[in-house]
């Protein structure tokens, strides 16, 4: 309605502009200037608008359809501060956050985009842990996002993990929204996605190891489990006993035992909801988690 009030307003004063009966011809000149002027004005107008339109129907497509317990909180703030006037349609009746439906102590339903928006806004402060972000480094996240979600849904999250980059992140108050609504298993799927990207360039830092464990704990992530995806990044000599959580003095009883309370704890089944791209990466986890028990079980000859 605002463009179309505008065309009329622009309409009004190109017709009484014409109206106008001026004695030189040289104004006959003038007239036809300014009636390039408006149009060129109503183009711009319009152009812009639709611009806009569309825009906020491709993220506001990806938000509504996407998100829920992510709209509200430290999350739904950061997200309002770099979407601007899309974050107004959030609040609206097609977009309002409802709040948790769910009772004290069991977590929410977690949707695939509630998911993706906390990767990106943890996976942006995991960037920034080394006090850069190089553009050969976004380039390799970029390629991860790809290669993990697909090279359309890469693109639309792109642009929102730029702005995060250029924003101050409330990472506790972020990583507590997370731990009182997501499931335990998707949040240890989170954690190995933010090794994914920091292990994107070829290396895993020590200063990004130091806050993706920071994220881990303010998630309530138990502290064996935060050895085992680490060590599943990090190598060293002991690493496959640290993926089972168990030491190196284990008996066979307690490695088996560890092995399958992992197998059960990071099945693909847990985040199947969230797309066959999150699942393959499930897999993917639990591949390892496989050839760490049968590196053990070969050392020690066990079957």
């Amino acid at each position: 309605m605002r463009v179309h009030f505008g065309v009329q307003r622009y309409e009004f004063g190109l017709s009484w502009f014409l109206s106008l009966h001026l004695p030189l011809n040289g104004l006959r000149m003038l007239k036809f200037l300014f009636s390039l002027v408006i149009i060129g004005i109503m183009v711009t107008t319009i152009s812009k608008a639709m611009e806009s339109k569309k825009k906020k129907s491709k993220y506001g497509k990806w938000i509504a359809g996407g998100l829920g317990w992510a709209l509200g909180g430290p999350i739904g703030g950061i997200l309002g501060f770099i979407l601007g006037s899309i974050y107004d349609d959030m609040q609206s009746a097609a977009y309002e956050y409802r709040g948790p439906t769910t009772s004290p102590g069991e977590s929410a339903h977690t949707r695939r985009g509630d998911f993706s928006v906390s990767l990106l806004v943890l996976a942006s402060a995991v960037m920034k842990a080394d006090g850069r972000v190089m553009r050969s480094e976004l380039n390799y996240v970029k390629q991860f996002l790809i290669s993990t979600f697909g090279a359309e849904e890469a693109a639309e999250m792109l642009p929102l993990l730029k702005s995060l980059l250029e924003r101050e992140v409330p990472l506790a108050d972020v990583c507590h929204q997370i731990a009182e609504n997501m499931e335990y298993s998707q949040r240890l799927q989170l954690l190995h996605f933010l090794y994914g990207i920091a292990a994107a360039d070829g290396e895993v830092r020590p200063s990004e190891v130091k806050i993706i464990e920071q994220i881990g704990l303010f998630m309530s992530i138990y502290r064996h489990d935060l050895d085992s995806i680490r060590s599943m990044f990090v190598k060293d000599s002991s690493a496959a006993y640290k993926i089972l959580g168990i030491s190196e003095d284990a008996t066979e009883e307690e490695i088996k035992r560890a092995y399958r309370k992992l197998v059960l704890l990071h099945h693909p089944d847990r985040v199947a909801h969230l797309g066959e791209d999150i699942q393959r990466a499930a897999n993917e986890k639990l591949q390892q988690i496989n050839t760490a028990y049968e590196e053990i079980r070969k050392q020690r000859g066990f079957a």
